[in-house]
């Protein structure tokens, strides 16, 4: 095999390794909301235990990806290909930081049956899982147009964020005794909204792959 096509066979193999990540990211981020609502710390445990694996997967396609640059010397998009890749490895890896820190915050509750999870912590989970099946689309066909829809997903975000900390705040001024739950659903919206921002720099990436040049999406 030709050093070109070595070259494309393994950079084809990092960009399916992030594919990867970001679907173990997704699922860490999905499970560790359902611990929240159910109570579940078994579930918030293995959370917890499977942030290991996201490390793992990160230093695996870092390892990887600085090899193939040592390698090959790459230059021009070929080296923004593989820069990008670092970037967004690093990102996902945070991304299943914030998914980690949901599920401490429910073993910080423990079991108590009477707490009502805020409904909308949910809805956001749900606008953060879409964001990472748009930014992976985005990634995987270098498409600037769906990277681009990241920043209004994230306003959406941003706003229902806003709205859940309003009304925790207003819950804790009228009911005291509840400050730690509030404070605990107040830290788990924040671990979304951060979820999110993360899946806004891979946009910005996929952006300054394509284009050469830095964008804000935040």
């Amino acid at each position: 095999m030709v050093a070109r096509e070595q070259f494309e066979t393994d950079l084809s193999n990092i960009k399916e390794k992030i594919m990867v990540l970001s679907q173990t990211t997704e699922n860490a981020l999905c499970g560790a909301v359902d611990a929240l609502y159910n109570q579940d710390i078994e579930l918030a445990n293995q959370v917890i235990d499977r942030d290991n694996e996201i490390d793992e997967q990160e230093h695996s396609i870092n390892d990887k990806t600085i090899l193939l640059i040592a390698k090959q010397q790459p230059v021009a998009t070929d080296l923004r290909r593989l820069i990008i890749a670092l970037r967004i490895t690093t990102d996902l890896e945070r991304m299943g930081d914030n998914a980690k820190n949901i599920a401490k915050s429910t073993i910080h509750l423990g079991e108590n049956h009477r707490l009502t999870i805020h409904h909308e912590i949910k809805q956001m989970r749900d606008m953060a899982v879409e964001m990472v099946h748009t930014a992976m689309h985005a990634f995987q066909y270098e498409d600037i147009s769906i990277a681009g829809k990241l920043s209004e997903m994230d306003d959406q975000v941003d706003k229902l964020y806003e709205r859940i900390i309003h009304e925790l705040l207003t819950e804790t001024a009228t009911n005291s005794e509840k400050i730690q739950f509030v404070m605990q659903m107040a830290f788990s919206a924040r671990y979304i909204e951060r979820f999110a921002d993360h899946i806004t720099n891979i946009g910005e990436s996929i952006l300054f792959l394509v284009k050469g040049e830095s964008y804000k999406l935040n």
